[in-house]
């Protein structure tokens, strides 16, 4: 274990080693948590797919196929399905807009009274998200280390604390790109080909297993289409994948690198699919179906490629983390702090250094919370499901409503967040967390109200709508003033 063991401390030392380098190029906001709106499209297409494939994706994917086959893909393939419908029909006219946050947007287009209380529904989300891929390091650690589960909470979630808050979205774009690659290599090009060996290959899996385990649609109808409405459309609206978007060189990268993402998470899907099914025929007999992957990780493996592929569940884990805590901290600072404090967010040049170390003491101080409630928390699944059906059920139709109908209004948007996420924890008390009458009917009593509030209230102001296009078409903005001196010198990524 000599061997796995130095790759995974060399691993880590990278990434803070990365942090240190993104800390000298973030000199100003946008810099600092939007990577200066200059990513090409092979990093672009990268970090996007990173931030998405975690812990969850990963192990959990693996852990569903395990339990249910190659139909276990549908949970990591709704989430390619959401991040494909983001980049095709939303995401160029998202970059257009040159805003940070989900309510920034929202703001813009129903005229500056949406921001708070959403702000507070995605700051909830954004803080769950990243609590949940905390814990993971807990799993990995054990697994690597025997490591006790706080120490091994403490340890993860400081060296990602660290690296995002000194160099910000451009050290976790580095670091999620290196993150890619890892994953690339250790579940695709070596995890999978040696676990269906092992397993004596399809044709020995088919004979072991029930016929069940091959059906497309065995996971079940009614779960799979619940995997749609919760992943995809999360997809749709999250900040950590909305702030991704604002990082791409222009519109075109957004489009088109994204669509790259999200077809390589079909295949990541599939991927951990056959992996857990494999498992399934050397393993039948695992008490946890999570389980599946660290133990054949650990005992079908050689040393060298187990420290790889275990490096590769910790950039799952880590990506997603950090992209979950910058997202967490922009829109604490941006969306809440600076609202109620009544501070103007765009400053002159001269201050842009400030907002740089005001967005660095956001991460440190949620990373440190975030911490904390990753080592007191048990259960996990419920506080994820929790902040998915608030932010599907809350926001989904106030955002996409603001971009696709023009009759939309801000009492329609307020009103719909307010029902909508009533309606989600009133239903979660009644039927369970774990339901998903939550999602269905939270959903349907946010749409009704939107559409009904806005059709009674006065249109949207012809001056703001204006303003609106003039955004949506790329121009205008305050980006210009947040740029130093010589901003224009740093190159673009490729």
């Amino acid at each position: 274990m000599a061997v796995d063991y130095a790759l995974i401390v060399v691993y880590l030392a990278g990434m803070l080693a990365m942090g240190w380098w993104g800390m000298r190029r973030a000199k100003s906001k946008s810099e600092f948590l939007v990577a200066g709106r200059r990513l090409g499209p092979w990093m672009y297409s990268g970090t996007m797919a990173a931030i998405v494939l975690g812990g969850a994706s990963t192990i959990g994917g693996v852990g569903l196929g395990y339990k249910y086959g190659l139909s276990g893909a549908w949970m990591v393939f709704a989430i390619g399905l959401g991040l494909l419908a983001l980049s095709v029909f939303f995401s160029a006219r998202i970059a257009r807009l040159k805003v940070y946050t989900v309510s920034e947007m929202l703001d813009l287009r129903y005229g500056g009274r949406a921001g708070l209380i959403t702000g507070v529904v995605m700051w909830a989300y954004t803080l769950m998200l990243a609590v949940t891929s905390t814990i993971a390091y807990a799993t990995i650690f054990d697994v690597l280390f025997d490591m006790n589960r706080t120490i091994a909470i403490i340890l993860g979630g400081s060296i990602v604390v660290a690296y995002s808050a000194l160099g910000g979205m451009w050290s976790i774009t580095l670091t999620d790109m290196v993150q890619f690659v890892v994953k690339t290599i250790g579940v695709l090009i070596l995890l999978l080909p040696i676990a269906v060996i092992k397993a004596g290959g399809f044709a020995e899996m088919k004979a072991q297993l029930p016929t069940e385990y091959f059906a497309p649609l065995g996971i079940g109808g009614e779960t799979i289409f619940t995997y749609v409405l919760i992943y995809t459309f999360g997809m749709l609206i999250g900040q950590d994948i909305w702030q991704r978007v604002f990082t791409a060189r222009n519109d075109k990268v957004a489009s088109w690198g994204g669509t790259v993402a999200g077809m390589y998470c079909l295949v990541y899907a599939l991927a951990g699919a056959v992996i857990g099914t494999a498992a399934k025929v050397l393993y039948p007999n695992l008490a946890n179906a999570d389980d599946a992957f660290a133990t054949i990780v650990k005992n079908e493996l050689p040393i060298g490629v187990r420290g790889l592929v275990l490096a590769a569940a910790l950039a799952a884990v880590m990506s997603t983390s950090s992209g979950a805590l910058i997202a967490c901290a922009t829109v604490a600072n941006n969306d809440i702090w600076q609202r109620l404090r009544g501070v103007v967010t765009h400053r002159a040049d001269g201050e842009a250094h400030d907002e740089v170390k005001g967005n660095r003491m956001f991460i440190l101080v949620m990373g440190v919370g975030v911490i904390g409630i990753a080592i007191a928390l048990n259960n996990v699944v419920e506080a994820l499901t929790v902040a998915y059906n608030l932010l599907v059920g809350g926001l989904l139709v106030p955002i996409l409503g603001g971009l696709l109908w023009k009759r939309g209004t801000v009492n329609g948007a307020l009103s719909a967040v307010v029902v909508g996420g009533l309606a989600v924890i009133t239903l979660m008390w009644k039927f369970g967390i774990l339901a998903n009458e939550p999602i269905y009917y939270g959903l349907l009593a946010s749409l009704v109200t939107y559409v009904v509030v806005s059709l009674a209230t006065k249109p949207t102001d012809e001056a703001i709508l204006a303003n609106w296009r003039e955004r949506l078409a790329g121009r205008g903005g305050p980006e210009s003033a947040e740029q130093p001196a010589d901003a224009t010198s740093v190159p673009a990524t490729p």
